[in-house]
């Protein structure tokens, strides 16, 4: 249980940071949002494809593997509501 605290904090910065440094050389607000949600697309067919694959076989996602993505989410929304805030008050470089 502390493991999945750890990696969805983790996620979450990761997906941040990623994300700001993104928007700040992209001028974009919204980018990593839609990165991630490409992200999960792609696992999602390509885990449908072929008779072997991690998602038709008993062995799916679990709550441990989708808390943490929920988590990368969270950090990809709060980055381009970051940029959003910082252009809002003025800042030039964003």
């Amino acid at each position: 249980m502390l493991q999945m605290v750890i990696a969805t904090v983790l996620m979450m910065v990761l997906f941040f940071g990623i994300g700001f440094i993104l928007n700040m050389l992209m001028k974009t607000t919204w980018f990593p949002l839609y990165a991630f949600i490409a992200l999960v697309i792609g696992v999602v067919i390509y885990g449908y494809m072929g008779d072997s694959s991690f998602m038709s076989s008993d062995e799916s996602f679990t709550i441990v593997d989708v808390i943490p993505a929920i988590g990368g989410l969270v950090g990809a929304i709060l980055s381009g509501s970051a940029i959003k805030a910082l252009r809002i008050r003025g800042f030039k470089m964003f």
